[in-house]
This record gives structure tokens, sequence and C-alpha cells, in this order.
């Protein structure tokens, strides 16, 4: 006879694995939490986003440039590694492409002629982790800094929305990464700042020890209810299919939106005046197609195709009524820029579709 293993008493629960932008998803949009994080395979995407295409290729210049040596630390060399990187996804055609990399190039070039090339920061695209008695949290930071004794956290942006002091005040992704910093380089971290490139403006909030706290409880809170949602869904669903499973099995489609975090992974799709929120930078590479099924646009081979390229798409997993009803949509303007659009009759309804280059500030 086999013995049966009880669980014993007072065992801690498993923590819950994620990054900020896995709290935020589930947060946002319970639906497009299920089709990013539990559904396999996931459904398909719909094209990439123009806006991103900028946000993530000014992000890697910025990254290549702080690893240049010293003497090559320039605003040529920041044009240059822009250009040379330039991610195409999501553009109308070459003509709008090639006006957006002009206005990044000024942009990355503007940027560093504010830095000090000396000033080495401690970490670029560093990756930092933390956890309580909930969660084994992690994310990547876009930039940390050293001022006198303490670490500073560095986000940057490139949406066309202005920031507020509430922006750097309210992020739960920028409280977890100075909790995170200072825990990895046992030095404090309670400044985090955000550097919206278009207008040149510094947003800065300092936490207290206190404000810090709250930040990490909520992200406990949202952990928990995370993680019981994720038992009862593997509970519920069967082993995944293979990835031959044809379209269509149900309807349903997440999002990311204005003022969205990244995601765990790439750079997440987020709508006008979001930043791509953690992980590496980008669901698309350079002259790349969309990874999923769906439509693309953007340069395919060198050519500019006059029209959206289609590709075989893949639906929802198919669940249970009760699941369905646990990862429940919460329809809104976000909807627009939702990258699951097409799988949810909710979204579509709430909100127009939009262009992948909508969001440029034409």
């Amino acid at each position: 006879m086999n013995a049966v293993q009880l669980p014993l008493e007072g065992m801690p629960r498993r923590l819950y694995s994620c990054t900020p932008s896995r709290l935020n998803a589930w947060l946002d949009c319970r639906r497009r939490y299920r089709f990013t994080y539990l559904d396999r395979p996931a459904p398909s995407k719909g094209p990439a986003w123009a806006h991103n295409s900028v946000g993530a290729s000014v992000h890697n210049a910025l990254a290549g440039w702080w690893r240049e040596p010293y003497e090559r630390r320039t605003p040529l060399t920041a044009a240059i590694l822009l250009t040379n990187g330039w991610i195409t996804e999501g553009f109308r055609d070459a003509e709008q492409s090639g006006r957006w990399l002009e206005r990044a190039r000024d942009l990355v070039s503007g940027y560093v002629a504010t830095l000090d090339p000396a000033d080495d920061p401690v970490g670029v695209e560093r990756t930092v982790a933390t956890r309580t008695k909930v969660i084994a949290v992690s994310g990547r930071i876009d930039r940390l800094d050293r001022r006198g004794d303490e670490l500073v956290v560095v986000d940057y942006k490139t949406g066309r929305r202005p920031l507020t002091q509430d922006d750097a005040r309210s992020s739960l992704a920028l409280a977890v990464y100075a909790v995170a910093a200072s825990t990895m380089m046992r030095t404090p971290c309670r400044t985090v700042e955000l550097h919206h490139l278009p207008t040149g403006e510094i947003v800065e909030w300092r936490h207290t020890e206190e404000s810090l706290a709250r930040h990490l409880g909520r992200a406990e809170d949202l952990a928990t209810e995370a993680a019981a949602a994720d038992e009862r869904y593997r509970e519920a669903v069967a082993a995944p299919p293979s990835r031959g499973r044809a379209s269509g099995a149900a309807t349903t489609r997440p999002v990311t939106a204005p003022g969205g975090d990244r995601a765990a992974g790439g750079r997440s799709a987020t709508a006008p005046g979001g930043a791509a929120a953690g992980g590496g930078r980008s669901a698309t590479t350079p002259g790349g197609a969309a990874a999923e099924g769906g439509r693309s646009w953007g340069a395919v081979g060198g050519e500019w195709p006059s029209a959206p390229v289609e590709r075989p798409s893949v639906g929802p997993a198919a669940v249970p009524a009760e699941i369905d009803e646990l990862f429940a949509p919460n329809p809104g303007s976000i909807c627009s820029w939702c990258d699951f659009r097409r799988h949810c009759p909710e979204g579509q309804a709430a909100a127009p579709e939009r262009r992948p280059w909508d969001a440029l500030a034409e």
C-alpha cells in the first residue's frame, strides 16, 4: 500500500514568485492576467505597438551607452546605438519609422548630454529581488545610482503624457525596486525618480520606511489573491493541449495600458504614457515580427508590407465557467490598447480598436 503524505501543520506556504508587472496585471484586469501568465499556450497577441518600439529602442540605447568605455560616452555614440538598434515594429510605413528614428536620436543624444559620463551607475538594467513571508519578487531597474550614502532608482519614460509627482509616489514597481535594491546592496534606497525624456523633466519621490512598507504590504495582498486564483485555475484546468490547437477556442483578450508597468520576460506592450513595465526590453526584435499569431505591422525581411501580415492565431484555453468568472475582465478605455483584445468581447464593446501607431504624438 502506498503511503499518503499529508501536509504538516504549521508548514509555511510556498512563496508567490512574481514581478511588479504580474501584480499590476492582476490588479488591472484578471482576464489579461490569466492570458499572460496561466493559459498555455498563451493566446495570440495583436500587432506590436509603435510607441513601444520607440520606448524599447530608447531604453536599449541608454543601457548600451553606459556600457561603452568612458571616452565613447558621447551624444554621438548614443545616437549611433539608437540607430543600430532601432525597432521597426508597429509603424505605418518606412517613412513614419524614419521620422520617429530621427526624433528618438535627438531624444537620447539630448538626454545623455545632461549626464556626467564619469558618474558610473551602480547598475544598468540591473535585476533586483527580495522576499517576504508571502512573496519572492524581482524586477529589472533601468538605472541604479549612488547619491552620497544612498541609492536612487531611476526609471526612463518616453510616453507623451507629462508626469506628476504622484506617478513616482504611487508606483508599486518603483517602491519594490527600492526595497529590493536596499536589501541586495545593504545600502539605504528610498528615492525613486522618473526621467521623462521628451520634456527633460525629472520627477522625484522620497519614500519613508513606512511608505515602502505600505507598498510591500499591498504587493503581498495582491499576491495572496493571485496565488489563490492560480491554484483554483490549476485544479480546474486540465493539462494544456498541444500548440496545434485551433484558434478561437474561446473569446477573450488582455491589455497593457496608459501608464502600464513592465512585464516579466520582456518589456510589455503598454499604452500611451505608459512605460514598459519588468524583464527584457521588448516583445519584438529589430526588424522582427510579432512573436505570436495575428497581425504584424513593420519591416519584415527588409520590406514594408502594404497591409498587416496575418499569422496563425491561438485562442484562449477552454476553462470551466467558474474559472472564467474568477478571471473576469475589467473593461474600460484601457481595452483599446489591449494585446489580447481580439479574444475579449467585453473589451471590444468597451473601447474602440486602435491602430498600432495611434499612440505616437504625431
